[in-house]
């Protein structure tokens, strides 16, 4: 029997394990929300990074987190209409990915303000519990920036924000 060797074992992913470690922190939940912006910041890049948690018996987004709390403010609120995206990304809980400025105009009703930060593509990861959109993690970046590869492996930092998104002071 051949020993088994140490270099064969698959290795935890260091950015994963920052965000797993900032679950132990007090400061719930901005710990966790800066331990995901910096780990997605290298693992897949963006300029603008928020989280938004979803109300789904009021179809209300309120934004929890921001990179760029001039622009995009903690506490922002809004309702978001039925259409396209939100039956895609609420309803199915599916990614939406946009990559140009022509994407974002037709979804998102700010896309002037998402242009003049130098953004023209989307990554919205929905966070899921029980079949239903808690909310999701929004990166934004230049014009083609983001493709399928990236919703792979944005996944499972999505699903490392639920337990912040159910923080109460995430609420």
């Amino acid at each position: 029997m051949t020993p088994h060797r140490r270099d064969a074992k698959p290795h935890a992913d260091p950015l994963l394990c920052d965000v797993a470690i900032a679950h132990g922190r007090v400061d719930q939940p901005n710990a966790v929300f800066a331990a995901l912006d910096n780990a997605l910041q290298t693992a897949i890049g963006h300029k603008l990074f928020t989280i938004l948690a979803y109300d789904g018996e009021t179809r209300e987004a309120a934004r929890l987190y921001s990179n760029l709390p001039e622009s995009y403010p903690a506490g922002g609120r809004k309702r978001l209409a039925a259409g396209p995206w939100t039956e895609a990304v609420l309803d199915r809980g599916e990614a939406y990915i946009g990559r140009t400025l022509d994407d974002l105009s037709t979804v998102f009703s700010d896309h002037a303000l998402i242009a003049s930060l130098g953004c023209a593509s989307v990554l919205n990861m929905p966070v899921r519990w029980c079949g239903r959109t808690l909310g999701s993690l929004n990166l934004l970046h230049e014009a083609g920036w983001y493709d399928d590869d990236d919703v792979a492996a944005c996944r499972p930092f999505a699903q490392l924000a639920l337990p912040a998104l159910l923080t109460p002071a995430a609420s």
